[in-house]
């Protein structure tokens, strides 16, 4: 079973597929993965991707939460985060401007896009896990900000940042928030079906 891929579609439009790797019998076979510093930016668990549009703002937005991580975490200038992230293997492949869009405007907007996020999350948004809350923060920029995405693939988008990154059911918050905000920022998109 080792090394079976077992994801679906990422969301996208492009057709590109996000398939999460099971080695958990290969990593059984090593010895146990050493603990996590809290100041590592969170890793992906997920199998490489496929070229295209899709899959490079999908990109930006996994670099683009790298960052965010990195801020809450320690809050250093936008501009020094901005240059170690860019430094990252593959950061060639990513979609520069919507990254630059997310990262930048996710920093400079965070007490604006907290305030939304105060009205739906269960605790103050400072005690959120620094992944959701970047997750989070990146969904509500891009529902506030990016009006030719459709409000689904931001959501879904955020969704997967969250599965991919996150903790175990972190993704199942993630949802229920954004599909509060986006009611809120995007009423008609939103708006329940009959």
């Amino acid at each position: 079973m080792s090394g079976e891929v077992l994801g679906a579609t990422d969301g996208t439009t492009d057709g590109a597929t996000d398939g999460i790797v099971d080695d958990t019998a290969d990593m059984a076979a090593v010895s146990p993965a050493a603990p996590v510093p809290a100041t590592t930016a969170p890793t992906r668990r997920a199998a490489p991707r496929r070229g295209g549009p899709g899959a490079a703002r999908r990109r930006s937005r996994e670099f683009a939460l790298q960052g965010l991580y990195q801020w809450l975490l320690s809050g250093e200038d936008a501009g020094v985060v901005d240059a170690h992230i860019r430094e990252q293997e593959h950061f060639d492949k990513c979609d520069r401007e919507h990254y630059d869009a997310l990262l930048h405007g996710s920093i400079e907007q965070a007490s604006a896009l907290d305030v939304v996020l105060a009205r739906y999350v269960d605790r103050k948004t400072s005690l959120l896990s620094p992944v959701e809350h970047g997750v989070l923060l990146i969904g509500t920029f891009e529902l506030m900000h990016c009006v030719d995405i459709p409000y689904r693939v931001a959501m879904n988008e955020a969704v997967e940042l969250a599965k991919s990154f996150g903790g175990t059911d972190g993704h199942k918050y993630v949802n229920a928030v954004l599909d509060k905000v986006a009611g809120e920022l995007r009423p008609l998109e939103a708006r329940p079906r009959r």
